[in-house]
């Protein structure tokens, strides 16, 4: 791992950073590059935006580890209203929701009937629930967390990270269920011990996972969505589908809000689905840190923002 990524990651953890730069105006004003504000107006209107060009949106609100039951539960109503309210809209917006959030930390049973609220909600809408995926920690809660869920529901699907060593194994298992999967590289902080240490093991790991997907996707076993920003591993994405005659429409990519606009209207312009990730919420910072620590270089942009500022 990158002393770069290592440092943002290390800095994601800490409380009293949060602190000290959440109040930072230089730094909100730099989160504005992934997301479009705090409430969730801000994140309907962005994705009304977005929907004009073509674009669909996935919303998340920003939130981990929570510790009590009607906090989750509190949560839970948030979504409700999101969904209910992109539905007025006609917006073609699914939702992400992280376990821990839904009260995983409390109990498997409270966050899996949150989670099965949300899903009869979407459900109602035409829509669908992404379960994200947490640190290594919270992989097989969340996995059997998507197979109780699974079993009652169409619309729900979880996330894989090919950062880790496991997600071969536990691809392979899902896809007797006819999952709906979105990959991603993966933004915690893992020793290595559990997870690739190198960017390139990564990415190779990533195209790895990709072709099983694509072939599941052709088949009609899986509903498939490749996380990620990364111009070349597209390209060649799309390649491999469509040498093994895997229809655009079988599969869709999907990115955060801000990031590769200019690749996002290419790929919706050329007939392939796309979805940006919206979020909102005041607890940003620790999903900020992440953001920059998957690209470092990102960084660079919350320096010409202090500068400006």
């Amino acid at each position: 791992m990158g002393l770069a990524r290592a440092l943002l990651l290390k800095g994601s953890e800490s409380s009293w950073l949060a602190g000290q730069l959440s109040r930072r105006r230089f730094v909100r004003r730099a989160t504005r590059r992934f997301m479009p504000g705090e409430r969730m107006e801000d994140a309907l209107e962005a994705a009304g935006v977005l929907s004009v060009a073509g674009i669909s949106s996935i919303l998340t609100l920003l939130g981990e580890n929570v510790d009590d039951a009607e906090a989750a539960a509190a949560v839970t109503r948030e979504y409700e209203a999101l969904l209910a309210r992109s539905a007025e809209a006609g917006l073609d917006s699914d939702i992400s929701v992280k376990p821990t959030h839904l009260g995983l930390d409390v109990s498997h049973d409270i966050a899996a009937h949150n989670l099965g609220r949300l899903a009869t909600a979407a459900s109602a809408n035409g829509r669908l629930v992404a379960v994200d995926m947490e640190a290594t920690r919270y992989c097989d809660p969340t996995l059997e967390l998507y197979r109780v869920l699974r079993a009652e529901h169409a619309n729900v699907g979880v996330c894989l990270q090919s950062y880790l060593y496991r997600t071969s194994t536990d691809l392979a298992e899902l896809l007797a269920l006819s999952p709906m999967i979105r990959l991603v590289k993966g933004a915690y902080k893992e020793p290595p011990e559990v997870a690739y240490p190198k960017k390139a093991d990564v990415d190779d790991s990533y195209l790895r996972l990709s072709e099983r997907l694509l072939e599941a996707a052709r088949d009609g076993t899986a509903r498939i969505a490749f996380g990620t920003h990364d111009a070349a591993m597209i390209a060649e994405i799309n390649r491999r589908a469509a040498a093994m005659k895997c229809p655009r429409e079988a599969y869709e990519f999907q990115m955060l809000y801000g990031i590769q606009r200019g690749l996002q209207e290419h790929l919706a312009g050329t007939g392939y689905r796309m979805r940006v990730l919206i979020s909102y919420g005041a607890y940003w910072f620790p999903w900020y840190m992440r953001r920059l620590a998957e690209r470092p270089a990102n960084v660079g942009f919350v320096l010409r923002s202090m500068l400006k500022g």
